[in-house]
């Protein structure tokens, strides 16, 4: 491989398609589309759509192969995966895909590449797998933008700690509410609510956008009237600081409802104290399969972390 443009670590990070992730519930493909038909939806749906992922994933690993080292890497290992500092990271995925990889990060440059535009969005995902030759060239020469992405982090009193690149929860598992104290700039409240969310610069155009659009819907239902402009403005990626909001938070002789939202800057922290028996969960980027048990006794800190994200723009 003489004519490799760098020895650089290439690490191309894909995911299962929905057809993958079918088949292995189902156990085999035509129990996948026994299961799906039986529902009323078009299997074909998903067969094209793996086609297409299979497609772009192989592709990319021609592109990236003419470039440099290629370790292909699913979604599901990178919780145990050693990132080497100089390795350049290739995300083939939904954006989902994206801040899931970030939190194994260090600071490694991610190029984020739509595999199915027609099917996918992608408001992370800049390049397609055709740029891929053009966009790592001129990554590895230092003439590519790259945009830094501020992270969140929860540390316990426990030891444990996770980080964040759009969101945490900090609530109840299930449907119900949670009964907590919360303390930030020297004031405190019990609460009994379904949970509050703490917001990255990434993250407040998504889960805190929603909740604050809501919260002004109701509002303006029930006749409050403001003096100033309703308009929600999102953080910008590399924000020095986080937002918070409490969801549904209930007023009683037990619990206050004035501390339900703020900014959280660098070097501040929102400190949150269970005070429930059982069901508490801290969770980030909507992987809850990843969460971390929020009991009585348990207490978070919750602060901007030292780590970053940087995407390739």
């Amino acid at each position: 491989m003489s004519e490799r443009a760098t020895e650089t670590k290439l690490i191309l990070v894909k995911r299962r398609t929905r057809l993958e992730e079918l088949a292995w519930r189902h156990n085999t493909e035509e129990q996948a589309r026994f299961y799906i038909e039986s529902r009323g939806e078009d299997f074909d749906a998903y067969i094209h759509e793996d086609q297409s992922y299979r497609t772009s994933l192989a592709a990319a690993e021609t592109a990236l192969s003419r470039i440099g080292r290629v370790q292909t890497l699913d979604r599901d290992f990178l919780s145990n995966f050693i990132f080497g500092a100089q390795d350049v990271v290739v995300v083939l995925g939904q954006d989902g895909l994206v801040a899931n990889t970030l939190k194994y990060l260090h600071g490694q440059p991610v190029v984020a590449v739509n595999p199915d535009p027609a099917r996918i969005d992608g408001v992370l995902l800049p390049f397609q797998v055709t740029d891929l030759d053009v966009v790592l060239k001129e990554l590895l020469r230092a003439k590519r933008p790259i945009k830094r992405v501020s992270m969140a982090e929860a540390s316990l009193n426990d030891g444990q700690a996770m980080v964040a690149v759009n969101d945490f929860f900090i609530g109840p598992k299930n449907h119900t509410s949670l009964r907590y104290e919360i303390d930030f700039r020297q004031m405190s409240e019990m609460h009994s609510s379904s949970g509050v969310i703490v917001s990255t610069g990434l993250g407040s155009t998504g889960w805190m956008r929603s909740v604050i659009a809501g919260s002004l819907g109701v509002a303006r239902a029930r006749g409050v009237q403001s003096d100033r402009t309703e308009i929600y403005q999102p953080l910008s990626w590399d924000a020095q600081k986080l937002m918070f909001s409490v969801r549904e938070p209930f007023p009683s002789n037990t619990t206050q409802t004035e501390l339900v939202y703020g900014e959280i800057a660098g070097g501040e922290a929102l400190i949150i104290k269970s005070q429930a028996p059982e069901n508490g969960v801290i969770f980030s980027d909507g992987m809850i399969g990843d969460a971390i048990e929020f009991n009585s006794g348990a207490v978070v800190n919750i602060s901007l972390s030292q780590r970053y994200g940087s995407i390739v723009h």
